[in-house]
C-alpha cells in the first residue's frame, strides 16, 4: 500500500544552495518490519507446503523448531508447544510431510518463517519408508530378537488384555476364551488410535508389569494387545518407538493381535508371538479344553491297558517260573526233615566228643609228672652238675697252680709274672662266685615251676566250683548236660558241687539217691594225675 504525498499537494522548489530533498517517505525499521509482517499474513495466511524434515530441536520451552526443504530452498518452521501434543505424527531427520499453517516474519532476524499447525506425512510411500528405517533402527538395537522371546504359558490363570473397551475385539476375546477355555480377563482400557494412543498402550503394558504376584490385582501370566483393523495411519499408534520398547520390554510374554492377517506393525516384531487376528491371539493363549478332557481320557485308556498288560504279561511269567520249580512245601518238608536229622545227631555227637576229650586228658595227665617231682630231679641233677663243676674247676686251678709255680720257678719276676699273678686271683674269685651263681639260677628256674603249677592248677574247673558255681550232670554223673531242652521234666540229674554231689529231679522233685560226697584228693592222689 502506497502512503505517499498526493498529486495534488504543492511541491517546494529547492532553494539554490540547499540539499535536494526526496518525495519518498522515511520508515523506522519496526515500520517497515511491521508492514511486511502484514503484507505477507494477509497474502499467506492459510498455506499447505510441502517438505523434508531437517533439524529438528525441541528445546526446554516445549516448543518445535524445523526447516523444511527441497531440492532448491529451504524454509524455516516452528510449531508452538500447544500445537506440538497434538500432532498426529512425531517429526524425525529426513521425514517428507505436509504442514498446514500461515507463513509469518520474524522482525529479530529479518526472515520469514512457516507456524505449523497440522502435520502428516507426504503419502503413504514416506510413511513406509518412516516405518522401515524406524524399523531398521529398533532391529539394530536388538529389540526384535529371537532371543529376547518368551515361551507362552500352556494354560495361564489370568490374562491381560489392552485394547479398547467399546470395541468389538474384547467381545470376539472374551467369547473365544469362553468356547476354548474360560479363564480370567483383566481388561486396561486404552485408545487405540489418535492422539495419546501409543502413550496409553505402553503405560498399559508398563502397569501390567508392574503388578505383583499375590497382590490385591493378580498379575497376568500373558498379555493380549489387540486392535482391529484399519488403515496405515488408523495404526500408527502401534509403530510408536515408545509402544515397541514397552512390548520389548515386558516380562510378561505378550501377543500382538493388531489389524488384520495383512497388517504388520512395530509391536509385532517386539512381541513374543504374532497373532494374525484377535480373535487367534484368543486361541494362542489358552488351549481347547474338549481336546485336553480327550487327551487325558485317552492316555488314561492307554495307561490302564499298558498296566493291565504288564500285569498278565508278569502273572504268566511268574506262572512258568512256578512250573519250572519243584513244590516249596515238600522243598521245606525236606529240609526240615534234615535239619531235625542234623540236630539229633548233633545231640548224640557233642556228649561222646566230651567223653572221649576226657578220656585222652586222663591218659595224657597219667603220663605227667607232678610238677614238685620234677623240680626235685632238675634240682639233684643241678647239685650234681654243679658238684662235678667245682671238683672240675678246683682241679683245673691246682693244675694251672702247678704249672704257674713250674713256670715261675724258670722265669725271673717281671710282667709277665705279674700277668699270671692277676689270671690266678681272677679264677679263684670265679670259683668262690660259681656256687652262690649256680644256687640263685636254680631258684629262678624253681619259682617259674612253681608259678606254672598254680596257673595249672586255677584252670582246673574244680576250682571254679569252689567259687560258687555248680556242674549239671546225668544221673549217673558221667556227661555233662549243657542244653536247657535236655533237661526235660522228670528227669534225674546230678549237680556237682565244690563239696560233693547232690541228686535232682527236674520239676520240682528230689531224687530220693542221697547226696554223695565227693572224696578229698590227696597229695599222692593229686601226683599221680600230673
Amino acid at each position: 500500500m502506497y502512503h505517499g504525498p498526493t498529486m495534488t499537494q504543492d511541491f517546494d522548489l529547492p532553494i539554490e544552495g540547499t540539499p535536494a530533498r526526496s518525495n519518498a517517505p522515511e520508515y523506522t525499521v519496526s515500520e517497515i518490519s511491521a508492514a511486511l509482517k502484514r503484507t505477507v499474513e494477509d497474502a499467506y495466511g492459510h498455506v499447505r507446503v510441502r517438505g523434508e524434515i531437517s533439524r529438528p530441536k525441541s528445546p526446554g520451552s516445549g516448543h518445535l523448531y524445523l526447516s523444511l526443504k527441497d531440492d532448491r530452498a529451504v524454509i524455516d518452521a516452528v510449531c508452538w508447544r500447544g500445537t506440538v501434543s497434538r500432532l498426529s505424527v512425531r517429526p524425525e531427520e529426513g521425514m517428507e510431510v505436509i504442514c498446514t499453517g500461515r507463513l509469518t516474519t520474524y522482525a529479530g532476524q529479518s526472515k520469514y518463517q512457516l507456524v505449523i499447525e497440522q502435520m502428516e506425512l507426504a503419502g503413504e510411500g514416506a510413511l513406509l519408508k518412516m516405518l522401515e528405517d524406524r524399523r531398521r533402527r529398533l532391529a539394530a538395537e536388538g529389540l526384535f530378537d529371537d532371543a529376547r522371546k518368551k515361551k507362552l504359558p500352556f494354560l495361564p490363570d489370568v490374562i491381560g488384555v489392552v485394547t479398547s473397551p467399546t470395541g468389538a475385539v474384547i467381545r470376539d476375546i472374551l467369547h473365544r476364551l469362553q468356547d476354548r477355555f474360560p479363564r480370567r480377563v483383566l481388561l486396561w482400557p486404552v485408545a487405540v488410535q489418535g492422539q495419546g494412543a501409543a502413550e496409553q498402550v505402553a503405560e498399559a503394558i508398563a502397569g501390567f508389569n508392574r503388578l505383583r504376584p499375590g497382590g490385591s490385582v493378580p498379575r497376568p501370566d500373558v498379555l493380549i494387545v489387540a486392535r482391529g483393523g484399519g488403515s496405515l495411519e488408523d495404526l500408527m499408534a502401534f509403530n510408536e518407538e515408545i509402544v515397541v520398547r514397552a512390548a520389548a520390554a515386558s516380562e510378561i510374554p505378550l501377543i500382538s493381535a493388531v489389524g488384520h492377517e495383512t497388517d504388520t506393525t512395530l509391536i509385532d516384531y517386539a512381541a513374543d508371538r504374532r497373532a494374525p487376528t484377535p480373535t487367534a491371539a484368543a486361541e494362542m493363549a489358552v488351549p481347547v479344553r474338549a481336546d485336553l478332557i480327550a487327551l487325558l481320557r485317552d492316555r488314561d485308556a492307554r495307561l490302564v491297558g499298558a498296566m493291565a498288560r504288564g500285569l498278565a504279561e508278569r502273572r504268566m511269567r511268574i506262572e512258568g517260573l512256578g512250573r519250572g520249580l519243584g513244590d516249596p512245601l515238600r522243598l521245606l518238608e525236606g529240609a526240615v526233615q534234615r535239619l531235625d536229622d542234623r540236630g539229633e545227631r548233633l545231640a548224640r555227637c557233642l556228649p561222646h566228643l566230651i567223653e572221649r576229650r576226657r578220656a585222652q586228658l586222663a591218659e595224657t595227665a597219667a603220663r605227667l609228672r607232678h610238677p614238685r617231682q620234677q623240680l626235685a630231679e632238675t634240682a639233684r641233677h643241678l647239685d650234681q652238675l654243679g658238684e662235678r663243676l667245682g671238683n672240675c674247676g678246683r682241679a683245673a686251678i691246682a693244675a694251672r697252680g702247678d704249672r704257674f709255680a713250674t713256670v715261675s720257678g724258670r722265669l725271673t719276676a717281671g710282667p709277665l709274672l705279674r700277668a699270671l699273678a692277676d689270671r690266678r686271683s681272677r679264677f679263684e674269685v670265679w670259683a668262690e662266685r660259681l656256687p652262690a651263681a649256680y644256687g640263685r639260677g636254680l631258684d629262678r628256674v624253681a619259682d617259674r615251676l612253681a608259678g606254672l603249677s598254680q596257673l595249672l592248677e586255677s584252670y582246673s574247673y574244680e576250682n571254679t566250683l569252689q567259687r560258687g558255681f555248680a556242674v549239671v550232670l546225668d544221673e549217673d554223673g558221667r556227661h555233662v548236660v549243657e542244653s536247657a531242652a535236655d533237661a526235660t521234666p522228670g528227669r534225674a540229674l546230678t549237680v556237682r558241687f565244690a563239696d560233693g554231689d547232690a541228686a535232682v529231679v527236674v520239676g520240682g522233685g528230689r531224687a530220693q539217691s542221697p547226696v554223695r560226697r565227693k572224696p578229698e584228693k590227696t597229695k599222692a592222689q593229686q601226683g599221680q594225675l600230673f
